[in-house]
């Protein structure tokens, strides 16, 4: 199949790598894949892949917007001329994009939701779903038909997948130099990869730590991410007087170098689809603590392979961090139990097969 990806960018986060995944994934298996975007920083992972891509002007958070018709104007083109047999979205933006592609060409439309959406009037009466909808957890399809009443039978859960092996070794050696690198102490590490955003719940934690230093004054924080919040996260721990411990570094492309140098993984996300950074977290090996919200709830079960806590609670939270930084064993425990799970759950091969099932599915609709 010739299959067509559309995604506002390619910088770092977690649609991009959902892309990624699948796009070389199924380049694996002999089908065609077109990527179309507005470029960003993951670029090259792509060129390198192989993989095709269309640079369209579809950097736009508006759902009706000139760029999004200007995008639909250069695809048609695209469409006809590679022969395309699905056409897949992975957001509110590009999920209007690709309807409207559709309903030109005949062409099905497949759509990922990632996460959670607002209950807008628009968003009921232009729904651009696609004739299947991809849900990233059950939660998530759980939202889709409360929120937006959409056939149960239109949506497949289909659970991000990841390279597990990739995130099996860790070099001790190069976390030494990187701490170091980085102006990390001997103390503990927790940390967060998540963009700087209310949802991810970055506030609460370094409220955490505040209370976990005066019981374990080494312990450090380091925050990986970049968003509009940072500067009010900053004012945060000068506020608290703790910045000393807390590390704010940009964004990575890969994520196991920073995973290397951390004790425990924490995502205190308010709403979150499923957690990819958590998955990353846990394939390494790493004892995880999550709140009580959305996916999260699928990949951690409590008391066996992490913590969930409460959201919005940094009370229970550093509760958690210091039950987890105080006992070797029990991190230990949890960190095997984590990488089977995922190994076993989430794998990037079964992510592929079952999305590509949908695609086969969806093929016979094309006119």
């Amino acid at each position: 199949m010739n299959i067509l990806y559309l995604t506002n960018h390619l910088n770092i986060g977690g649609i991009t790598s959902y892309v990624l995944t699948l796009s070389t994934g199924l380049k694996k298996r002999g089908h065609n894949i077109y990527v179309a975007s507005s470029h960003g920083q993951l670029f090259s992972r792509f060129t390198q892949e192989g993989i095709n891509y269309v640079s369209i002007p579809i950097k736009t958070k508006k759902e009706v917007s000139p760029k999004i018709l200007a995008s639909m104007f250069k695809l048609l083109y695209a469409v006809k001329q590679y022969n395309i047999d699905i056409v897949h979205s992975n957001s509110r933006t590009t999920g209007v994009l690709g309807c409207l592609l559709s309903r030109r060409t005949g062409i099905p439309h497949v759509s990922t939701c990632h996460g959670f959406f607002k209950k807008r009037l628009l968003r009921k009466l232009f729904p651009c779903w696609g004739q299947k909808t991809i849900a990233i957890s059950e939660q998530v399809k759980e939202h889709l038909i409360k929120d937006f009443s959409i056939d149960e039978e239109r949506i497949k859960v289909i659970h991000n997948g990841i390279d597990v092996e990739k995130y099996a070794i860790r070099n001790t050696q190069y976390a030494i130099r990187k701490r170091k690198e980085l102006g990390l102490g001997d103390g503990p590490v927790v940390g967060i990869v998540a963009r700087l955003s209310d949802v991810k719940g970055h506030t609460y934690l370094i409220q955490a730590m505040k209370n976990v230093l005066e019981s374990m004054p080494q312990a450090q924080l380091l925050i990986v991410g970049e968003g509009k919040k940072k500067q009010e996260l900053v004012k945060l721990v000068n506020a608290l007087e703790i910045q000393k411990n807390i590390f704010f570094i940009p964004s990575v492309t890969e994520t196991t170098e920073v995973l290397s140098i951390m004790d425990i993984f924490v995502l205190p996300s308010l709403k979150e689809g499923l957690g990819l950074s958590l998955m990353e977290a846990m394939a390494s090996g790493l004892a995880v603590i999550g709140s009580d919200v959305g996916g999260i709830k699928s990949l951690i079960q409590d008391g066996n392979n992490g913590l969930l806590v409460k959201p919005a609670d940094s009370v229970s939270l550093s509760g958690g961090i210091l039950e987890l930084l105080g006992n070797a064993k029990k991190r230990e425990y949890f960190g095997n139990n984590a990488r089977d799970f995922i190994s076993k759950n989430f794998s990037q091969e079964e992510m592929v097969t079952q999305t590509e099932r949908v695609y086969l599915e969806c093929a016979s609709l094309k006119q």
